[in-house]
C-alpha cells in the first residue's frame, strides 16, 4: 500500500473506532482528502490480488464516516432541480480533462465514485459512492452502479440493469463484475456476486446470493456459501430459467409451481462474439 493510502487508512480507522468526535474540522479535512482519493481511484473498496477479490473494509468505513460528518443542504441544480442531502457526497461536476461521456439526461455521479477516461453515460443512470468503473465501459439509461460496486474494463450495462451495492456489512464483498461482461436489459446483480471476465447475462437475469446457477454445459450447480459469494464463471451466457417445485402444494397438478433460477446455457463462441460485438467507435 503507498504511504499516502496507509495514512489515509490510519486515520479512518482512528476516527471510525471513537464514539464522539473531538475535532469534526480536521475529521472532515481527512475525509475530503478520503473521497478524493475514491474520486481519482487511488484506493477502491475492493481489488483483485491474483484471482481472488479482497474487501478493503477500512475504505467502506471511511464512506460510512462521511455519512456521520455529513450535514444536511440544500445542493440546487440549475433553476429547476435542486437536492437535499449530505454536504460530504455531492454530485460530481465533470469537465473536459475527465474524458467522461456524460449525455445530458438526467444522470448522476456522486463524489467518491471512480469513472475511468472513455466510460460512457447514457441519461438517466446513477452511479454511487465508492463505485469504480473501468475504461471504455457503458452505463446505458436507467442503469444503476450501486455503492462499492467494481464494474471492470469494456463492460456493458444495459438499459435497467441494476448492480447493486454493498456497503454494509463493512467486511461483505462488493458486487464486482469483470472486464468484458455484457448485461443484458432489466438484469439484476445483487449481495457480492461475482461476474467473471467475459460473461453475459442475458435479459431479465437476476443474481443474489440465494439464488443457485445451474450450469447445463458442465453439470454444475453453483450456489453462495457462508464464505463465498456466487459467482459465474468466466466466458458464461446465463439466461433465465426456472425449475419445478418438488415439495408442498407446489408440486401438485393444481399447482404446479416453478421457481425462477438462473442457467448457463453455453459458453462464449464466435456465434456470441458477432451478437454482443460492441462499436469502438461510440467510444
Amino acid at each position: 500500500m503507498p504511504e499516502a493510502s496507509a495514512a489515509l487508512k490510519s486515520a479512518i480507522d482512528q476516527l471510525s473506532a471513537v464514539e464522539t468526535i473531538g475535532d469534526p474540522r480536521d475529521a472532515r479535512r481527512i475525509f475530503f482528502d478520503f473521497r478524493a482519493a475514491l474520486t481519482r481511484g487511488d484506493i477502491r473498496a475492493a481489488e483483485k490480488i491474483d484471482t481472488r477479490w479482497v474487501v478493503n473494509a477500512w475504505v467502506k468505513q471511511g464512506i460510512l464516516l462521511g455519512f456521520r460528518l455529513g450535514e444536511l443542504t440544500e445542493m440546487p441544480d440549475g433553476d429547476v432541480l435542486s437536492f437535499v442531502d449530505k454536504d460530504t457526497f455531492p454530485a460530481r461536476r465533470l469537465t473536459l480533462a475527465d474524458r467522461i461521456r456524460l449525455v445530458p439526461g438526467g444522470s448522476s455521479i456522486r463524489e467518491g465514485a471512480y469513472v475511468a477516461p472513455s466510460v460512457i453515460c447514457m441519461p438517466p443512470m446513477f452511479i454511487n459512492v465508492g463505485a469504480y468503473v473501468d475504461e471504455g465501459s457503458m452505463i446505458d439509461s436507467h442503469a444503476l452502479v450501486g455503492s462499492c460496486a467494481q464494474i471492470g474494463k469494456r463492460v456493458h450495462l444495459s438499459a435497467a440493469a441494476q448492480v447493486g451495492g454493498v456497503l454494509e456489512p463493512i467486511n461483505a464483498a462488493p458486487v464486482v463484475v469483470e472486464d468484458d461482461v455484457l448485461i443484458g436489459g432489466n438484469c439484476g446483480v445483487y449481495e457480492g456476486t461475482l461476474v467473471r471476465a467475459r460473461a453475459v447475462l442475458g435479459a431479465g437475469t437476476i443474481l443474489t446470493r440465494s439464488t443457485p446457477l445451474y450450469d447445463l454445459v458442465r453439470g454444475e450447480i453453483y450456489r453462495a456459501s457462508a464464505e463465498q459469494p456466487l459467482e459465474v464463471p468466466e466466458n458464461a451466457v446465463v439466461v433465465p430459467g426456472s425449475r419445478a417445485v418438488k415439495k408442498g402444494n407446489g408440486k401438485s397438478d393444481e399447482w404446479n409451481l416453478s421457481l425462477y433460477t438462473p442457467v448457463i446455457v453455453k459458453y462464449r463462441d464466435d456465434k456470441t462474439e458477432r451478437g454482443i460485438e460492441l462499436e469502438d467507435w461510440l467510444r
